[in-house]
């Protein structure tokens, strides 16, 4: 007797928390709720639309656009600064409640992510209840509205999450790829950005069906490999798998300013901050660093980095900043324009830590670090200061224990 195996049928979801920032200002706030909200800033000092609500988004207003350019669409707007630490601490439940389906989980950002339910409709029953089940539960326990979509691939599991904003929820069928794609807007694709979006619709490609299409090598010709991915895509093929979290190759802060600067007592003291924070996360992880890397954004938006790599591993914040503050200083002297934003960053980061008994002061210093990080843990950054930073206390408000810069992309 012969039995014939089927080949399992992938089963991926794409699980995306609607209006992030704002849902999670409105679970805070009830009466935000049914109005138009934008977290980002104030309108009246620089910076862009980090998240809108569907109320606001209906004047038009989008993630990227400028705050005063969004004032002036929706002038009856409510603008928040936002806070990142509510946002991952909302992402990091959220994460919560996926894991319990499935160790197969591929996060993008804080508030969506890929799961691959492939086999587990026998200890789940359908995947269909089971996606259910997941917005039910992220609606009772974090106050959120999630979309989902369903399909056989990564890909076709985006668009239908995206398809089904908001709170909604749509599953593709193992064969029906193609025709749930067809009909859609070429840009709904998210290999098509709008440079690609303009080349096709001058080839009068409009629909995704009509780029399904074109033949294979003309994608090549007018795209070269990347034609390739994306006649694929169109016709709803994708083998991509999950790509499972990695332990995090580099650490980094930054922050906006609202006004250019070239104080440099302002710069050294948010650096300070920076590299305080970095040494932080780092020290938490149990790891060192082996490259200090600054970054600059000048005036007129270019931007510059300038590393430097260092014989031993280090995670002490004095050596973090003594390093970025040397970049900042020669960067500045090479060209003395006014600042837009600062950064510092470690990377080629290294577990452990090795003494040097022929240099007390490392020890001496790791135990200073030490207990800094369990005050400010118990009592929050600012109950412990160096006079670096003090000058920020003139300019940004304390809010949970630690300063909230002026960033328009929610820097942590």
């Amino acid at each position: 007797m012969l039995i014939q195996e089927r080949e399992m049928v992938r089963r991926i979801l794409h699980v995306d928390l609607d209006a992030f920032f704002v849902s999670v200002e409105q679970t805070l706030d009830q009466t935000l709720r049914g109005k138009p909200v934008v977290v980002g800033g104030d309108p009246n000092r620089r910076g862009v639309v980090a998240c809108a609500s569907y109320e606001a988004r209906g004047y038009g207003l989008k993630a990227g656009m400028s705050l005063s350019a969004a004032r002036r669409i929706c002038p009856h707007a409510i603008f928040l600064r936002g806070d990142f630490s509510r946002y991952r601490n909302a992402s990091a439940r959220f994460m919560d409640i996926i894991v319990e389906f499935t160790p197969d989980v591929e996060p993008l950002g804080l508030e969506e992510a890929f799961l691959d339910l492939t086999g587990f409709e026998p200890l789940y029953g359908p995947v269909r209840e089971t996606a259910l089940r997941i917005k039910r539960l992220i609606s009772e326990e974090l106050g959120l509205t999630a979309s989902i979509g369903i399909a056989s691939s990564k890909v076709v599991a985006k668009v239908a999450s995206d398809q089904s904003k908001p709170d909604g929820l749509i599953e593709v069928a193992a064969g029906e790829e193609r025709t749930f794609l067809a009909p859609l807007s070429v840009n709904k694709l998210p290999c098509i950005g709008p440079k690609t979006e303009r080349t096709l619709k001058r080839m009068g490609i409009i629909t995704i069906g009509d780029l399904a299409r074109l033949p294979l090598n003309l994608l090549k010709q007018s795209f070269g490999v990347h034609g390739d991915v994306i006649h694929q895509y169109a016709n709803g093929v994708d083998n991509r798998r999950l790509e499972l979290p990695a332990p995090a190759k580099s650490i980094s802060r930054e922050s906006t300013f609202a006004e250019d600067t070239l104080d440099r007592t302002f710069l050294r003291a948010t650096l300070h901050y920076l590299c305080e924070r970095v040494g932080g996360a780092l020290r938490a992880q149990g790891k060192q660093a082996r490259c200090v890397t600054l970054k600059l954004r000048y005036a007129d938006f270019e931007s510059i980095t300038r590393s430097r790599s260092l014989r031993d591993g280090i995670d002490a914040d004095g050596i973090i900043f003594q390093v970025g503050c040397s970049l900042m200083d020669k960067a500045l002297e090479q060209r003395n324009t006014p600042v837009r934003l600062i950064g510092i960053g470690v990377s080629n980061l290294t577990e452990g830590r090795q003494l040097d008994m022929f240099d007390p002061w490392m020890e001496k210093q790791r135990r200073l670090n030490k207990a800094i990080d369990s005050i400010r843990s118990k009592y929050g950054f600012v109950a412990v200061e160096v006079g670096f930073t003090l000058p920020l206390r003139e300019i940004f408000p304390i809010d949970s224990g630690r300063y909230r810069l002026e960033t328009p992309s929610l820097s942590r």
